[in-house]
């Protein structure tokens, strides 16, 4: 009795409270900032789009400054979980080699803007801005998701499934219900779609939503059979893709089909297939809940795919000959380019068609980018895209066996769907748009806690 009398005193008096349940209450309290911030983050992607394409300088400006308040929140959290763990360094930065050249293309646009070799001094410090928001985007995507763990990424896929079923059930709406109106009141001159000025970039954001959609769904389907419900919601996404009318778009959604079936069927385990052929079946009847209720017109549209010179609207060759007197730009000003967001000052110089249309962009962005940056910002640009599908489609064995693998490799599929339209429009300079390529560019190349260690599927 006496030897129990005097353990208990020894127990309690053991500095083991005091040293290790402040941290770990620390500890929980920097991951609620950082729990806070990845939704912050995905309110602010979700909201972009609804802003007409965040295309009006109130709509881009706001997201720029919560893109800074969220690095500031990160950096905070990161701070000072760091100083009670006693690290020197007081932020822990998850690297990714795209960071080398995303900063190599922002010197080069700031070089550009503060030493004059721009022809368009406005246009540049604009083009500027948007894009230190996106590569803040990117950054801080790639950041608080390193940090997140299996049940943040199901939760993320979910989330992300439900927002795409809702935003195209509200552009499908709009469009039997309204005579070109957004949100049924608001007046539109070009071909409207969703809460979209340009029927074309309501597709490029749905380029990169159905995967993710997909990849968010196929995986409860796989652990839940009741949750077979959610293979239906990507339906009525890709249904209003097609509705949109976009040639590119529905291009590119080919484009992506093929690609998620050579993934999914030569890396890709047996288990990994069956839901894949849900999804095989779910875009099936995509197709035919499309061919049902699209009027006649959007299906005369989208039978003009393969036709080069007769269209409702541009045409493919109307599309290349801005895209060829790029090149023109390009060659009067080879190495850094006439300036970030001078295209549409600079083009009449160089245009070689008669037209009564101002082309603020040239429908390329390879071709736009080429012109503004110069060799220098081609090479970054090329050096970017080879590290991106690096990073992205590397251990796809590993990765399709787990659930939170899936998420990641939907994000590299929408980023190459968007890449291919990006050969014949201007998605990539619509902020909503470029926000979400982004984003989806870091979760591509992120990879998972539970890819490592956890559940497979």
């Amino acid at each position: 009795m006496r030897s129990a009398e005097t353990a208990l005193p020894s127990i309690l008096e053991r500095p083991v409270f005091a040293s290790e349940i402040l941290p770990a209450r620390k500890a929980l309290a920097r991951q609620r900032t950082f729990g806070f911030a990845r939704v912050f983050l995905l309110a602010t992607l979700f909201a972009a789009p609804l802003a007409f394409g965040a295309v009006q300088p109130w709509a881009w400006g706001a997201m720029g400054v919560v893109a800074a308040f969220l690095l500031v929140l990160w950096a905070w959290g990161e701070g000072a979980g760091n100083r009670e763990q006693g690290a020197s360094a007081g932020i822990r930065v998850c690297w990714s080699p795209i960071y080398l050249p995303a900063a190599g293309f922002l010197v080069l646009a700031g070089v550009q803007h503060f030493a004059g070799l721009t022809l368009d001094q406005a246009a540049t410090k604009e083009a500027l801005a948007k894009l230190v928001t996106d590569l803040v985007l990117f950054f801080l995507a790639g950041q608080v998701l390193a940090q997140a763990a299996e049940p943040q990424w199901r939760k993320m896929g979910l989330a992300l499934t439900l927002y795409t079923f809702a935003l195209a059930m509200f552009a499908t709406l709009q469009f039997f219900s309204s005579h070109n109106l957004i949100y049924w009141a608001i007046p539109s001159p070009g071909y409207t779609f969703g809460p979209y000025v340009n029927h074309n970039h309501y597709a490029g954001l749905m380029e990169m939503l159905i995967p993710l959609a997909v990849a968010g769904a196929l995986p409860a389907i796989r652990k839940h059979p009741s949750a077979v419900l959610l293979g239906f919601v990507a339906l009525i996404p890709i249904a209003s893709l097609l509705l949109s009318g976009s040639r590119g778009g529905f291009i590119s959604l080919v484009v992506e089909v093929l690609l998620a079936a050579i993934l999914i069927f030569f890396c890709g385990s047996r288990r990994a297939r069956k839901p894949a052929a849900v999804g095989g079946l779910a875009m099936i009847a995509a197709l035919m809940l499309f061919f049902w209720m699209a009027p006649r017109q959007v299906a005369e549209r989208l039978a003009t795919v393969a036709d080069a010179t007769h269209s409702p609207e541009l045409a493919l060759a109307d599309r290349l000959a801005p895209a060829h007197d790029s090149l023109r730009i390009f060659r009067a000003h080879p190495w850094v380019g006439a300036g970030l967001g001078s295209f549409e000052t600079v083009f009449p110089q160089y245009q070689s068609f008669a037209s009564d249309l101002t082309w603020d962009h040239a429908h390329n962005d390879y071709a736009e980018a080429l012109a503004e940056t110069g060799i220098v910002g081609g090479a970054l640009i090329l050096f970017s895209l080879g590290l991106f599908f690096r990073l992205a489609f590397r251990n796809l064995r590993d990765r399709l066996w787990h659930r939170e693998g899936w998420l990641p490799i939907g994000a590299a599929i929408g980023c190459c769907g968007l890449l291919v339209h990006s050969l014949v429009d201007f998605n990539l300079h619509i902020p909503a748009n470029a926000a979400w390529f982004a984003v989806c560019a870091a979760i591509a190349t992120c990879v998972p806690k539970g890819t490592m260690r956890g559940t497979s599927l």
